[in-house]
Order: structure tokens, then C-alpha cells, then sequence
């Protein structure tokens, strides 16, 4: 019974990892202009012009079935400058630059240092979702953009809390590879900008957004402007920094010149600490409830 069992639910033809090991190169066929290989295994053929929208929906796929494969549901999603460094290693930089004597690496230096406070926070803020996270179901990973500066601070807050980070690299003109905490299984390499941005979002349930720069806030009006235009469901967008912020953004020119609606900039809110962004994602979710057996709330939660 068993036999005939195994032999009714057996795969109809080879699957595509059989076919790629029994394909075996000819002597008359092996060479580097020879078309004979399997359209799947041909990197050259792959990376052609005219392959692009391929390419792009292999970008979408992979990130996408592989998170799905960790059970990976509910995230939240660190932004920032990948310029700012721990506080130990700003130190550094300030001693040698005063070793120095040069007023201009001196001044940068000490900016520098101010700026690694950023650093510390998102470091904490990850650590915090990563632990209390623990108790739900499904649990929130944390989610960067895998490289250095405040990106690397949220990962290695998850590692250090003994969880699990995801890390969301793409490939740039300059060197770039991922910080050392993302969880190797949910780090991915990205070549287009578009579909990065497209699953920082996917799972998102929070966008928390720590000073950066063009790349920051890039990514912080893509956000904004998805939900001012209703293409996204809102969700918490917490801007770390007040000072920072409002010196970089007069929002109020926007409202004053009709630019944006009065509530349009209730689409976000600024917070000082990790723990206090933490309490606003926990409140807009009630995390600290038990979830409802019945009722209408009982699937949105």
C-alpha cells in the first residue's frame, strides 16, 4: 500500500535542480559561444539586456519565498545614516583628530560623537523589540538596510539579544557589503533601489527613521507619500531626533504654502528614545493585550 502510495503522488517529470545536475557539457558544445545550456544555469544569458524584467521579478521572489519559508511576518524597519558610528569608535576618531591638531577633522569628529547617540538608541531600540518580541505570534524582526552606521547598530541589537535581524544590502559604485549581526539566512543582496524599498515595506508593521541622508530620506518619503496617497495602509513612522528633524525639514512651509494638508503631518511623530518609540508601537497595536477570540477586531490583530 505504502509503495503504490509513493508511486501516486511521484513527481510527473524532473525538477529543475535533476535536470541542471544531469545537463553534462559536450566537448563539441562546451565552449563559451555555444548557446547549449539550460536557460535557467546560463549566468550570460541571464544578465542580458533584454532579461531585466526577469531580473526584477527574481528581486521580487527570492527575499519574498525565503522570509515566508522563516516564518518572517511582522517586521520593523530601522533607516538612518550608515555615517554614523558607536560611541566608542566616534571616541577614537575625535582622539586622533585632536592628536592632529586640524580645527576642520576636529569639528567633524565631535559632530560625529554627538551623532553616535543615534547610533546607541536604534542599538537599544532593536534589542527591545528583538526580546519582547519573543512572547508573540508571530514574533517582529527587525529590519535594516544590512550595512554600517545606524543599519549595522539595529542588526547587532538583535544579535546581541540572541535573535534573529534581517538585512536588506544592495550593490553600490562603492564597496558595500553587510555588517557582521545581520542573520546570514535573511541577508539579501539587491540591485534595484525600487524593489528594496518595495519590501522594507511588505511586512512592515513600523518605519523608525534615525538622521541620515539622501538614502534616509529617500526612503522616508517613499513611506509618506505612500500613505498620504492611500497606496499603503499607515502604520507608526517615528522620526528619531526632534532637533535633528525639524532643522533638516520645515514641514510647517509645506502646510503654510498648501503644499500638504494640515493632517498630513500627523503621518508622523517624533521620539527622543527607544523606549518611548517602542510604547508607540506597542500602543498602536495593542501588544500588551491579549489578542480577541471573537469579535471584529479579532483578525486585525
Amino acid at each position: 500500500m505504502e509503495q503504490k502510495r509513493q508511486t501516486l503522488t511521484a513527481r510527473n517529470f524532473p525538477s529543475a535542480q535533476e535536470d541542471a545536475a544531469a545537463a553534462t557539457e559536450l566537448p563539441r558544445y562546451g565552449g563559451p559561444n555555444s548557446a547549449y545550456r539550460l536557460a535557467f544555469t546560463d549566468a550570460d544569458f541571464l544578465l542580458r539586456e533584454e532579461l531585466r524584467p526577469v531580473r526584477m521579478q527574481l528581486e521580487l521572489l527570492k527575499p519574498e519565498l525565503v522570509q515566508r519559508e522563516h516564518g518572517v511576518e511582522s517586521t520593523i524597519v530601522i533607516f538612518g545614516s550608515a555615517r554614523i558610528p558607536p560611541r566608542d569608535v566616534a571616541q577614537l576618531l575625535l582622539d586622533e583628530a585632536r592628536q592632529g591638531g586640524d580645527p576642520v577633522l576636529i569639528r567633524h569628529a565631535e559632530a560625529r560623537l554627538g551623532m553616535s547617540h543615534y547610533y546607541e538608541e536604534a542599538r537599544r531600540f532593536a534589542a527591545l523589540v528583538t526580546e519582547a518580541s519573543r512572547q508573540l505570534d508571530p514574533p517582529i524582526y527587525v529590519v535594516t538596510g544590512g550595512g554600517p552606521g545606524v543599519m549595522e547598530a539595529g542588526n547587532r541589537g538583535a544579535f546581541e539579544v540572541g535573535g534573529k535581524s534581517i538585512g536588506l544590502n544592495i550593490v553600490l559604485p562603492h564597496e558595500q557589503e553587510p555588517n557582521p549581526y545581520v542573520t546570514p539566512e535573511l541577508c539579501f543582496l539587491f540591485h534595484y533601489f525600487g524593489l528594496r524599498k518595495m519590501h522594507f515595506l511588505m511586512r512592515s508593521i513600523a518605519l523608525v527613521c534615525f538622521p541620515g541622508g539622501f538614502g534616509t530620506m529617500d526612503e522616508l518619503f517613499e513611506v509618506l507619500t505612500l500613505m498620504q496617497t492611500g497606496k499603503c495602509r499607515k502604520r507608526p513612522v517615528l522620526l528619531f531626533g526632534r532637533e535633528f528633524w525639524s532643522r533638516l525639514l520645515n514641514f510647517e512651509v509645506l502646510v503654510d504654502t498648501g503644499m500638504i494638508s494640515p493632517e498630513d503631518v500627523n503621518l508622523f511623530q517624533y521620539v527622543e528614545s527607544a523606549e518611548e518609540a517602542w510604547a508607540i508601537v506597542r500602543s498602536a497595536y495593542a501588544l500588551d493585550q491579549p489578542a480577541p477570540e471573537h469579535g471584529v477586531h479579532a483578525d486585525d490583530i
